[in-house]
């Protein structure tokens, strides 16, 4: 009978670490998994009524709330926690009464907010600047220092024309984003009522000295656009509801574009 050769120590020590390491990154995955759904879980479902026998979770489940300080001292956010939802009712409705069904519009999508004009309720404060904690995109008029550098356009003043060439209003000021140094809104007071809206500057155009042009509204669509609660603050929630305004108008300012082309 031939003695068994015993297992080096060391052989031991290196399986023993492997089966350590694919315990840890298995651990690693499932806390990373769990994570990832603190915004978004439980899922709700599309249906009429949003009947659920259960909150749509799946492995792993949606971890316990924690409190994230946020900065400037502007106190905690909780996640998961309460989410804000828009009330679609009177706006979309199902096609069929199942998951997934496609949902028919009942009435102007721009103003409604939905496909391509889509937007979320974000929080209702402006976004700050990281070093003074001050709202970062304000007009030029609040923004001491900061011009229009030297050889570019002067477009205040201007009339702004919608794509129905018609005059939707004059630019009277500009917004700039004192993170980004660039410029983001123009600042537009409506023909005949006062009203001040802001137009992301990625849809206007100009050349030379004539007049600014929007790409996606017709004049009565800016006179209709969404307007922000305080004339020199845009918050979050503005900014979305602003960006999926004019940005749906590309697709649903004329009733062609929306079409198929051929």
């Amino acid at each position: 009978m031939q003695p068994v050769p015993l297992t080096p120590v060391w052989q031991d020590l290196a399986a023993l670490s492997l089966y350590a390491f694919y315990a840890f990154f298995l651990g690693l995955v499932l806390w990373l998994h769990r994570e990832g759904k603190r915004e978004g879980y439980p899922l709700i479902s599309d249906r009429e009524g949003r009947e659920l026998r259960a909150p749509i979770e799946g492995f792993p489940a949606t971890p316990d709330p924690k409190a994230y300080i946020l900065p400037h001292g502007h106190g905690t956010v909780s996640a998961p926690g309460p989410r804000a939802e828009r009330d679609m009712t009177g706006i979309l409705v199902a096609y069929d009464p199942f998951p997934g069904a496609s949902q028919v519009l009942l009435t102007d999508p721009m103003q409604a907010g939905v496909g391509a004009a889509s937007y979320s309720l974000r929080a209702d404060t402006p976004d700050l600047t990281w070093d003074e904690g001050d709202p970062k995109i304000v007009p030029l008029r609040a923004a001491p220092g900061w011009t229009i550098a030297e050889g570019d356009p002067e477009i205040r003043g201007r009339p702004v024309f919608g794509l129905d060439k018609k005059v939707a209003g004059t630019v009277v000021d500009l917004w700039v984003d004192k993170s980004d140094v660039l410029l983001r809104y123009v600042e537009v007071e409506v023909v005949g009522s006062g009203k001040r809206v802001l137009i992301p500057i990625g849809v206007v155009r100009w050349s030379g000295e004539g007049p600014v042009i929007c790409d996606s509204a017709t004049s009565a669509q800016i006179a209709a656009a969404p307007t922000t609660a305080h004339p020199e603050r845009v918050t979050l929630r503005e900014e979305d509801r602003v960006s999926g305004y004019f940005g749906g108008g590309e697709l649903y300012a004329l009733p062609g574009d929306s079409e198929s082309f051929v």
